[in-house]
């Protein structure tokens, strides 16, 4: 008999966890397949059985119901009998020595099974040992003598009994028959040699068989398949049609255990290799243990640990690095999740959660260092010199959240860096522009791979200190998307009542931000959000006048440009009118940096010069400007512009400053529509048309006198160029830029009435202001940096709404010099001002 097997072997273990059959290990044997001879009688068929003695096999014979198990023809296996129509009928067959018949159950689950529920087919078998277990229940071993067919149910009280017919197998030699059955040996010998647990005697077993049929007997009931399949097998009669399908069995158990051997094989040498790597881990500790040496795991811990209680850390926070440290000490060095624990806990000790640098609260010293730094800017500086009063009488004070608004080139960014130097405190500098990563500023969880702490954390970390001035550059350009809104991250960070508990994803433990100076930087305030916005103290920087610019080029700009292009001061001299003719041919800016390019460009045409040996010095005055920049670049265009009726000047306030806007209508034939050109924006189309309705106002209050210039308005309105019979258009130039606000109305007003009254607009007069349906001239914001546009343009007069008289106030006196201020209430005051008579 061969041994037991495990469950992975080729040979299969019937499952006889149920009534009928336990779970017992199954082993079979092989037994010479008696021969079936002719029946003497029709009541009954002898055969012989394995010690070569005739049994008898009666037409009528009791059936024992098997689940999950297929007895073949030639088999020796153990079966466990505990249902009680089957006890009866061991009880009424094995003392008389009869042979019983066993089918196989359709169904496993069916704890009483009927006819209908059984296989047609099964195998008569004779009973070699029976034991009684404690339990009551039966353990046999029974031989398989022959197959049978029922042919009728006698009963199945007090068991089951039917009428069978034996099943002869006869196998005719031929060529093919010898060829599957030495092809079906071979693969149970391959199959074999791939298990890795049978015994060298089933190659024995297997050699010893010779006859075809009892060959696919013995393997069918030993290959491991499912019932249905040995079923099958069982029902196949021809010894032929057997070895096929037995041939197909095996192919596909040889394929999984090739496959399983694959896969153990590469388990194996993974295990073997930790195993290795264990077993040096340890012997090296031992080793070192010996010579009083602490391994490198060892010594890690150790050092993690007195990094954490150097790091002045909160009680919660060191508590959490503390349970992380013990975590971490449990973990293999070679896991993942070691790197990943050890990164979290440095950073934790890295961060400065206690170390702070001390404040510079010397006023004196540091009003100089604003002064020397930057031209002007009173306000902002002030304000500095404010907080650090209040600093010095109460050293526990918050510190504030400013945004500098105001644009490009006005100093912004440096500005923040001279805060930093004259409070004596570290600078860092974190750009936000075009970033959408809610990440960016909160950091990512550890559970992502690769994850970091957000830029706020990152850059205390790099300073040192959790009292440094943060510059949050470009705060009006963050992006947004799918991965969130940096914007809503930040308003924790900028809340002076929240900032004392910022918690990063990755750090997961809250930080003290209320000591940090946070300074953001924009262009534009309207595109900031309204609930960030709330959080800043707005401190806006606008343009400078010519004369800031001039005193800031000879102070900061040419010093600065000597420097880097190697020259001295005794080398190259630029007069003032020089740097007044750049200021006002070479550049239109708000800020000071086109001014900083040109004036670095006349330092490399002089240096170049002096390299090549063709001067030692140069002095330039405003005559030779045009020789190393050119043309000048800019020049008036007011007095042409407003030649014509039907153009009016208007001042705009843009993120890069103010600027001038023409503004141009005429009137063609049509059929009374409003046309609107150069990108317009909703508000400025909903200004187009409340101007047009103005005007329409005037024709129903009847005909005014013909000298005045509504006179002459509605005379046009009433006359040939009646609204019903032709189109207005009006245009904005410089088509490609967007333009949009209300504060264009007074000037398509007033362009309107030019055209109609047939009267060109004053080309030295600039307006700008919302009007209303009744002709009310409403205020508008950026009154400074449109005033400072036309100073720049040489504009002389300037209207403005009346309500807007108190922004004179934050105009710097050099910019108002030279202007005339008109304050109006309504369009009628506008027309008298800019109409030419």
């Amino acid at each position: 008999m061969a041994k037991k097997k495990k469950k992975e072997d080729v040979f299969s273990q019937f499952d006889t966890n149920n009534i009928d059959t336990q779970d017992i290990d199954v082993s079979s044997e092989i037994v010479d397949l008696p021969k079936v001879v002719t029946p003497p009688s029709p009541a009954s068929t002898s055969v012989d059985n394995n010690g070569g003695n005739q049994v008898e096999i009666p037409s009528e014979i009791g059936v024992l119901a098997l689940r999950n198990a297929v007895v073949f023809p030639g088999t020796v296996i153990p079966l466990a009998v505990g249902r009680p129509r089957s006890q009866r009928l061991l009880d009424a067959t094995l003392p008389s020595g009869q042979v019983i018949g066993v089918l196989t159950q359709k169904d496993p689950n069916t704890d009483d099974p009927q006819q209908k529920d059984l296989y047609p087919i099964g195998v008569v078998v004779s009973v070699l040992k029976m034991l009684k277990m404690p339990d009551g229940q039966n353990s046999l071993v029974v031989h398989g003598l022959v197959r049978f067919r029922v042919v009728e149910w006698l009963g199945v009280d007090p068991y089951l009994r039917a009428r069978i017919e034996v099943i002869p197998t006869e196998t005719k030699p031929s060529r093919e028959m010898d060829a599957l059955v030495n092809n079906v040996r071979q693969m149970a010998q391959q199959m074999i040699e791939l298990a890795p647990n049978i015994p060298e005697e089933v190659n024995v077993v297997l050699s010893n068989i010779e006859d075809p049929g009892a060959l696919a007997d013995f393997l069918g009931a030993n290959i491991n398949i499912s019932v249905s399949e040995k079923q099958e097998l069982l029902e196949t009669i021809h010894v032929k049609d057997r070895l096929q399908k037995l041939s197909l069995a095996l192919a596909n158990q040889i394929e999984l255990l090739e496959l399983s051997d694959k896969i153990q094989n590469k388990v194996n040498k993974s295990i073997d290799k930790t195993q290795r790597e264990y077993y040096l881990q340890e012997q090296l500790k031992a080793i070192q243990a010996e010579l009083g040496q602490s391994d490198q795991r060892t010594s890690e811990l150790e050092e993690l640990r007195e990094m954490i209680e150097n790091a002045e850390m909160p009680e919660e926070v060191e508590a959490e690095a503390m349970r992380e440290l013990d975590r971490l000490s449990k973990i293999p060095i070679m896991s993942p999740e070691f790197s990943v624990l050890r990164s979290y806990i440095e950073w934790l000790c890295e961060l400065p959660w206690a170390t702070s640098t001390k404040d510079k609260l010397n006023m004196a010293s540091a009003k100089r260092i604003l002064n020397e730094d930057h031209y002007n800017l009173v306000k902002i500086k002030q304000r500095i010199l404010e907080f650090l009063a209040v600093r010095k009488l109460n050293p526990t004070g918050r510190s504030p959240i400013l945004c500098f608004a105001g644009p490009p080139g006005v100093g912004k960014t440096s500005l923040g860096k001279s805060i930093a130097k004259s409070m004596g405190r570290k600078f860092s500098r974190i750009s936000l522009g075009g970033i959408r990563d809610e990440a960016d500023i909160r950091g990512h969880r550890r559970t992502y791979i690769g994850a970091l702490p957000g830029r706020i954390i990152q850059e205390l970390r790099k300073c040192k200190s959790n009292n440094p001035v943060f510059m949050l550059d470009e705060i009006d350009k963050i992006g947004q998307d799918f991965r969130g809104d940096p914007a809503s991250a930040l308003l924790e960070v900028l809340d002076p009542e929240q900032n004392h508990t910022f918690t990063d994803h990755f750090i997961d433990q809250p930080f003290d931000l209320s000591k940090v100076m946070f300074i953001a930087t924009a262009n534009y305030l309207g595109a900031i959000p309204h609930a960030l916005r709330d959080r800043m103290e707005i401190l806006e920087l606008p343009g400078y006048t010519s004369s800031e610019k001039l005193a800031i080029a000879k102070k900061y700009l040419l010093t600065r440009q000597l420097e880097e292009n190697g020259l001295t001061a005794s080398m190259l001299k630029i007069k003032d009118d020089a740097l007044e003719k750049v200021i006002e041919s070479y550049t239109r800016e708000a800020g000071v940096r086109e001014l900083d390019r040109q004036i670095a460009s006349l330092c490399r045409a002089i240096a170049a010069e002096i390299a090549s040996n063709k001067r030692k010095s140069a002095t330039i005055s405003s005559g030779s400007v045009s020789k190393y920049l050119g043309p000048a670049k800019y020049e008036s265009e007011l007095a042409m512009r407003t030649s014509v009726p039907g153009v009016a000047t208007g001042l705009a306030y843009t993120p890069v400053g103010g600027e001038v806007l023409f503004i141009e209508s005429t009137i063609t034939p049509g059929n009374g529509r409003l046309i609107l050109t150069g990108q317009l924006g909703d508000v400025m189309k909903e200004s187009a048309q409340a101007a047009l309705s103005v005007l329409k106002s005037h024709c129903e209050n009847g005909k005014p006198k013909s000298t005045s210039v509504k006179g002459k308005i509605v005379s046009a309105l009433m006359g040939n160029k009646a609204l019903k019979e032709h189109d207005i258009h009006i245009h904005v130039p410089a088509g490609a830029v967007p333009k949009d606000g209300p504060s264009a109305g007074l000037a398509i007003y007033t362009s309107l009435a030019s055209l109609f009254s047939d009267q060109p607009v004053n080309a030295k007069v600039a307006m700008t202001g919302e009007i209303t349906l009744r002709g009310l001239a409403l205020p508008i914001g950026g009154v400074k940096e449109k005033v400072l546009a036309a100073k720049r343009a040489g504009i002389q007069t300037v209207i403005l709404p009346e309500r807007n008289k108190k922004d004179l106030h934050d105009i710097p006196k050099q910019a108002q010099r030279g202007l005339k201020f008109v304050f109006v209430r309504n369009v009628d005051q506008v027309l008298k001002i800019a109409l030419e008579s």
